[in-house]
């Protein structure tokens, strides 16, 4: 078979499994945004057979001896033999898993939601353990299989951050926990800013929203706002990104920052290539090149002054009576204040959310922790970092959804994109005289079309890092980060490093 008709057939194969991953997620984002509570046995089902078809599917002798044929052709360009490589990688992975162990993972995921669900509302933490306990023994089982030799923590987070290793970000992780304490504890002895009081009309919020996702860049045509007990976005197709935001009455900047968040993601899937969606290269390049596009759109350009100077009309107009302007925004919107929740953390204390999550998650992936252990260590873990204590697990170790479906390794990408943020951030004050004159108008095409330049349209071609690299140069992410939360929050509380 020539190149051009194994090209052809293995686009035909890839068209397809994309297909299956497609409906996957659409029933995924329905079971949390619109299936009523009595499907959850029903849609367990439909999920585990759809995860089975896409396992067979990638697993098919016939992707095989395709991949084994491109993979020995020199003559391919770039971007297709990465595409190969990441297919090559993925099946790999997935030849190695028994079918059965597939579909008790995806059971696993299913029961696993729902029982947190009932267990976080009822703060039931025994409740939700067996489950917990029986992801953690699917996980350790799932990376024995696919390499009995390395890390097993390693290879989960090779799923989620190709090339990314605990033997470099812990140090690293260890680094940034190190100087973001410093910061807080300056920050302790400052003046907070005036946070914004009162009651937000929900409705106001949800027009508020709506005005902002067109002018950042999001096309609603292929796209839509929805509200979930859990804020997340997913990409469907380029030409359907969804994301889900939650509003809250005494909390503006809760809704409004989760929803240019998400909308960071479901940009980015927007701009992913077209002629790579099957050929291996046109999916995200990892979760942390993902988180870095939301986490820059929510807090580099949301948090800025220049933003806060663009958005006091708008809410104003949506929320009249509360009489916002520039400074009020942008104080509240980088108060530094250590909480109990992840997804309320201010952008200095954030990263100290994740990197209680990581050690924990070693610790239960290695077996020096016990699942019965893990409420205990949480709050002992909050202790340490931030110095606050849990009052209930409601408000510990079951407020995020990602244990619920045993997905261990996905955590440290969060902070890995805060850290390409940074880097991404700093390159662009540097080279776009305009950057935030542009901002302060709400004119944001440049920054957007720069992503998709450098980023977006990129796709999967490298791995993250060496997109990141290619895009701002050789930078010290960790330097980056800190001297952009020394240069706001720092100057925002008058505090100075040392």
């Amino acid at each position: 078979m020539s190149n051009a008709a194994t090209i052809n057939t293995l686009q035909t194969h890839l068209s397809e499994l994309k297909t299956l991953q497609s409906t996957l997620s659409l029933i995924q984002w329905d079971m949390q945004v619109m299936m009523p509570p009595a499907g959850a046995q029903g849609r367990g089902e439909e999920i585990s057979l759809l995860t089975k078809l896409i396992h067979e599917r990638l697993t098919d002798p016939k992707l095989g001896d395709l991949l084994d044929e491109l993979s020995n052709t020199s003559d391919l360009n770039e971007q297709l033999a990465h595409g190969v490589h990441n297919m090559v990688l993925a099946r790999n992975r997935a030849t190695k898993l028994p079918t059965e162990l597939v579909r008790n993972i995806a059971d696993a995921e299913s029961e696993g939601f729902n029982a947190w669900q009932i267990a976080k509302k009822e703060d039931d933490f025994a409740a939700f353990a067996p489950y917990l306990e029986r992801h953690v023994s699917l996980a350790r089982e799932k990376a024995a299989r696919i390499d009995a030799n390395a890390n097993a923590y390693d290879v989960l987070l090779e799923e989620f951050e190709p090339g990314a290793r605990v033997e470099k970000i812990t140090p690293m992780f260890q680094r940034l926990g190190a100087e973001l304490k410093v910061l807080i504890d300056k920050c302790r002895g400052g003046t907070a800013p005036q946070g914004l009081a009162g009651s937000f009309n929900i409705d106001g919020q949800i027009a508020l929203s709506n005005a902002i996702l067109p002018a950042l860049g999001y096309d609603l045509n292929a796209g839509r706002l929805d509200t979930s007990s859990h804020p997340f976005s997913v990409g469907i197709h380029p030409g359907d990104c969804r994301i889900t935001t939650r509003f809250e009455p005494t909390d503006l900047l809760a809704g409004l920052g989760a929803t240019i968040h998400e909308a960071g993601h479901a940009m980015y899937e927007q701009g992913l290539p077209l002629d790579g969606k099957n050929a291996g290269w046109g999916d995200a390049a990892s979760y942390g090149m993902h988180e870095s596009q939301s986490r820059f759109w929510e807090n580099f350009i949301g948090g800025s002054h220049a933003f806060a100077q663009w958005l006091a009309p708008l809410a104003n107009q949506h929320l009249p009576g509360h009489n916002f302007t520039t400074d009020k925004l942008f104080g509240a919107a980088n108060a530094v204040n250590p909480d109990l929740i992840r997804v309320y953390a201010d952008e200095v204390t954030y990263n100290l959310h994740i990197i209680i999550r990581y050690e924990l998650e070693l610790s239960l992936i290695s077996g020096r922790l016990c699942v019965p252990d893990l409420p205990d260590a949480w709050r002992e873990r909050y202790q340490h970092h931030l110095g606050i204590t849990p009052p209930d697990n409601a408000h510990g170790v079951l407020q995020d959804v990602h244990w619920s479906g045993g997905a261990f390794g996905y955590f440290p990408t969060y902070t890995i994109g805060n850290l390409y943020a940074a880097s991404i951030g700093a390159h662009l004050t540097a080279t776009m005289p305009t950057l935030w004159e542009d901002v302060a108008q709400g004119q944001f095409g440049t920054i957007l079309q720069w992503l998709r330049t450098n980023i977006h349209s990129k796709g999967h071609s490298a791995d993250a890092a060496q997109i990141v690299c290619d895009a701002v140069g050789e930078r010290d992410h960790v330097a980056d980060l800190m001297d952009h939360l020394w240069g706001r929050q720092g100057a925002l509380y008058n505090v100075k490093k040392a």
